[in-house]
């Protein structure tokens, strides 16, 4: 899924290389941060993690020191569906445990919290069975038992 979602990044009609470079990202329900982490090595500037487990915020520090990103890269312990403030970010990945319907109600504390903002890139992986996100939907692509939808938050959004 990873493979092909920044396969879908580089080469969509509304994103390519310019998209990655210099990017501020927010991986949120982090895990091990593989995305934020493959961001980072694809050119975004800085990367902010958050996640509430701590067995994975420490697999998540192991592998940021190990992709040598310490200095551009923030692991915060907290609820995504609770968040601390935050400034907005030019690309936001969601990953949340499948089948709770929580891709809508992060996106809408992440918003309030300030993470997300007019112009940012959303993109959402969830089981193919949840419903996400219709308005604006620049891309949807459905894996075995799960599907990305990425997503450009509007004006109107919040």
């Amino acid at each position: 899924m990873r493979q092909s979602l920044f396969d879908t990044l580089m080469h969509a009609p509304w994103g390519g290389p310019a998209l990655l470079d210099g990017a501020l990202v927010l991986d949120a329900f982090a895990g091990t941060g593989a995305l934020g982490l493959e961001a980072l090595s694809r050119g975004a500037a800085r990367a902010v993690f958050i996640d509430n487990d701590d067995h994975a915020l420490a697999a998540l520090r192991r592998n940021i020191d190990a992709c040598r990103a310490a200095d551009r890269a923030q692991a915060i312990r907290a609820d995504v569906l609770q968040p601390p403030r935050g400034t907005p970010q030019t690309l936001v990945f969601l990953d949340p445990p499948y089948g709770a319907g929580l891709v809508g109600r992060a996106v809408a504390t992440l918003r309030a919290a300030g993470w997300i903002a007019a112009g940012t890139l959303i993109i959402a992986e969830s089981s193919r069975l949840e419903e996400v996100q219709d308005d604006g939907k620049l891309a949807q692509k459905v894996h075995g038992a799960a599907q990305m939808t990425v997503w450009r938050e509007s004006d109107g959004a919040g």
